[in-house]
């Protein structure tokens, strides 16, 4: 098995948390105890790969370097992204090992800050297109002040139902390579525990001279988690999220859960607008991308069911 996991930022920082460093710890820690034991179970020949979210962490950032922008100068979005990839691959290399240890697991962990190619003609780039949400949720009557604060922000709508469904959205170019390809791919073959392209990577494009430069963008993580998964040759694709389950028809009243989908029924379901763009949308699109490229499945559920998810008891199966 050579398996890349994809963590949501709610293994990272919960909703309801202030996002301080000891919080965020106590979840690295929550999540990576199950990853070990996922670990135990592996046999010598199989490899995991794993990438994570960086909203909750980059739209705090970027908060910090506003307010602080009339004494320490503020960053560009993919320097943020980097600061945020270091800040939580550190983390989660840190819990991961300290259980291994106490398992008596001898792997060794390795994040990579890494940058992922995107094309400076990507749509995303041009009028309100924009869609990736970072940051905070806010209240309509919230964005409409963030919006008159800030008129260069794009503010929309990212969820159908709740009080708090509004966020900033930048633009989100789709992933074309990951620029650490050879270097993950040796450390991935060697038996080593690699975390990459994590927030989706920092994205960057090529000048006129062939050069990588960096743009002001947010890659989403499954994306460009699949992007990773081709580089590693990965055969199981795991998504976590908030739920269980993938739902159709989310926020109807017909609202329900699915256990299993074909790659057609994916296709099908993504097109007739089951998935919200910004929330489950890009989960199955990446998954679908997955399938489409070679892997033999794709499983969406919440970090809790990790492990009866990948023993079939649980989560919305996606295959061929």
């Amino acid at each position: 098995m050579r398996l890349l996991i994809a963590l949501g930022g709610n293994a990272i920082k919960q909703a309801h948390e202030r996002g301080t460093a000891e919080e965020q710890f106590r979840n690295c820690m929550v999540t990576t105890r199950l990853v070990a034991e996922i670990v135990r179970r592996m046999k010598p020949e199989d490899r995991l790969v794993i990438t994570h979210g960086n909203g909750p962490q980059a739209g705090n950032l970027l908060v910090q370097q506003e307010m602080g922008k009339e004494k320490v100068p503020p960053q560009s979005m993919d320097v943020v992204g980097a600061m945020t990839q270091g800040q939580i691959g550190y983390m989660l290399q840190q819990t991961l090992t300290n259980y291994m240890k106490d398992m008596g697991i001898s792997v060794p962990v390795c994040e990579v800050v890494n940058q992922v190619l995107v094309s400076k003609d990507d749509p995303e780039f041009f009028g309100e297109v924009a869609s990736k949400p970072v940051g905070n949720f806010f209240t309509e009557e919230e964005a409409e002040e963030l919006k008159r604060e800030h008129p260069e922000y794009i503010v929309k709508k990212v969820k159908p139902v709740g009080e708090r469904a509004w966020r900033r959205t930048v633009p989100s170019p789709a992933p074309i390579a990951n620029v650490e390809s050879e270097a993950i791919r040796r450390m991935v073959d060697a038996g080593i525990i690699v975390i990459a392209s994590g927030g989706g990577g920092i994205p960057v494009i090529l000048d006129e001279h062939g050069h990588y430069q960096g743009v002001e963008a947010v890659i989403d993580k499954d994306l460009a988690g699949e992007k990773l998964a081709e580089v590693v040759e990965a055969n199981v694709f795991l998504v976590l999220t908030d739920v269980e389950k993938v739902n159709l028809d989310y926020g109807q009243p017909a609202e329900r859960p699915i256990d299993r989908m074909t790659l057609a029924e994916a296709r099908r379901y993504l097109e007739e607008g089951h998935f919200l763009p910004g929330s489950m949308g890009p989960k199955v699109e990446a998954c679908i991308r997955f399938l489409e490229w070679g892997g033999e499945k794709a499983i969406i559920t919440s970090l809790e069911n990790i492990e009866r998810a990948l023993a079939g008891e649980t989560g919305t199966w996606i295959v061929p």
